[in-house]
């Protein structure tokens, strides 16, 4: 078995869950305050807005995602034999020795767009191919950096 000082783990993104639930709830802090009333020096809420309630649902949808993914705590594990996806409850493994070949996706002509790159691995005796966007996981760049080692120890 490795050891862990071998082990590489990249932690999943969060930055997208963060920011839409910070933004949504700006933006329903500033629905709440441009609607309300100022009556005789104090600040009265109106209730009977349905915009109010919809701009409070999705707050609470962003949060309760936010939350749901900070639980799984989602994960990639590299080591020399293997690479796990790893969440709170769930570990899928896939051994060095079964990956047949890995591509890596270069960045659009048009813009460097890191964001649509993917990096696709066949793996022997599984007929889809696990599929890895480096943008999904912190340090994207050491991610793609170690994938192109080991498709190179692989000879591809």
């Amino acid at each position: 078995m490795e050891s862990s000082v071998n082990k590489k783990i990249f932690k999943y993104n969060m930055s997208f869950y963060y920011q839409s639930t910070i933004i949504y709830f700006v933006a329903f802090l500033l629905y709440v305050i441009v609607r309300g009333e100022f009556v005789e020096g104090s600040f009265k809420l109106i209730t009977k807005d349905p915009i109010i309630y919809f701009f409070a649902i999705i707050v609470c949808v962003s949060l309760v995602a936010l939350l749901y993914n900070l639980y799984l705590n989602r994960h990639l594990e590299i080591s020399g034999s293997e690479i796990s996806f790893l969440t709170r409850k769930f570990k899928k493994t896939f051994l060095m020795s079964e990956v047949l070949e890995i591509k890596i996706s270069r960045p659009g002509r048009r813009s460097n767009n890191q964001r649509f790159r993917l990096i696709r691995i066949k793996i022997r005796n599984r007929r889809r191919q696990v599929i890895i966007r480096p943008y999904d996981y912190e340090n994207e760049n050491d991610l793609i950096t170690i994938f192109n080692e080991i498709k190179e120890s692989l000879g591809n």
